[in-house]
């Protein structure tokens, strides 16, 4: 593979935070402790922790977690020798005080998430993770949302603040392979810091898609074990590290470890198959939040509404996240339209 950067890749496994979204938030200690010891065993750079909309989202909007995520935060710390403990703050869920309580606890690195258009809200929580000693990094989410001029003036945004890196986060699994092409060439050109890349697979494109992040710059990548990630999941982190390794780039993982880690730790959990159903498929096509997914289906079952037409509304009207409130309120107007109908 000829990558335009030689500067080392470093992979984050979300599993255990972006998984926390088809796993209902219901993860136990006990979970954690074995994933995150595995990980950290197999060699994994980063492993993200925490509630599956970052810091601070165990609410009734986003979902109650079984277990408060700074115990689980804790609990991954335990376990890790070489990992590095990682978590996600969305300004206006999290707050700074989450944020000092997870680097008390031994959190590394964090991901300061907005909308794309949307970094000015992440000024203060970049700057404090900076002055705890942090990584502190960027993450432009539903980039296929914006022109990548706007994704470029957002990210020197990110970058102004002090951001170590920022992400083109595919949020709905929408992007195509020359959009990621196009978006991540803009921003290694336009940025002095490194550029990463958070991949959904509703359109079977992740892994595809990741690579040609790679190719053109990206250094930070992220996966999730056996696709347990919301919607489809995101790039499959033991399939990603065997196509980069026949590539000729090894990150310093053990792939074996990662096979046995999806096939015999985390498959068992997975409540149902990670796979590309008419749901998830539906988000990518839609441009739809990978983790509406789960709500609508529940708004569908409510309202007597196929899921599909609710999240092909929400991706009319641009829903981004936070806005989960309107899923109930689109499928309520739905359902009455349809009455008035008949």
């Amino acid at each position: 593979m000829k990558r335009k950067s030689d500067k080392p890749i470093k992979i984050t496994e979300v599993c255990l935070r972006d998984g926390s979204h088809v796993m209902q938030h219901q993860y136990t200690e006990a979970q954690v402790r074995r994933v995150a010891r595995e990980l950290d065993d197999a060699g994994m750079h980063y492993i993200e922790v925490s509630h599956g909309d970052g810091l601070g989202g165990s609410t009734l909007q986003y979902g109650k977690s079984l277990v408060d995520e700074m115990k689980l935060i804790e609990a991954a710390v335990d376990e890790c020798q070489n990992s590095k403990v990682a978590v996600l703050l969305l300004p206006g869920i999290g707050t700074v005080h989450e944020l000092k309580q997870a680097h008390e606890l031994g959190a590394r690195l964090v991901r300061v998430a907005t909308h794309v258009t949307e970094a000015d809200v992440s000024a203060q929580h970049i700057s404090m993770a900076r002055e705890l000693g942090m990584e502190t990094l960027g993450f432009l989410m539903m980039a296929h949302m914006a022109p990548t001029e706007k994704l470029v003036e957002q990210a020197k945004l990110m970058e102004s603040y002090g951001a170590q890196a920022v992400y083109v986060t595919d949020s709905a699994g929408a992007l195509l392979p020359h959009e990621v092409k196009e978006k991540i060439a803009a921003l290694r050109e336009s940025l002095s810091i490194e550029v990463g890349f958070h991949a959904h697979n509703n359109l079977s494109l992740a892994v595809a898609n990741t690579l040609t992040a790679i190719e053109e710059g990206a250094t930070r990548i992220d996966g999730s074990i056996r696709c347990l990630g919301a919607g489809a999941g995101n790039a499959q982190t033991e399939v990603l590290l065997s196509v980069l390794d026949r590539m000729g780039v090894n990150l310093g993982i053990d792939i074996y470890k990662m096979m046995d880690l999806a096939e015999n730790t985390v498959g068992p959990m997975i409540p149902r198959a990670q796979e590309i159903n008419r749901g998830s498929l539906v988000l990518g096509y839609a441009g739809v939040y990978s983790s509406f997914l789960l709500h609508a289906e529940r708004a569908g079952q409510r309202f007597g509404i196929d899921s599909r037409d609710i999240l092909i509304e929400l991706g009319k009207r641009k829903v981004v996240g936070g806005q989960e409130d309107m899923i109930l309120d689109v499928a309520a107007e739905l359902a009455k339209a349809r009455k008035l109908e008949v």
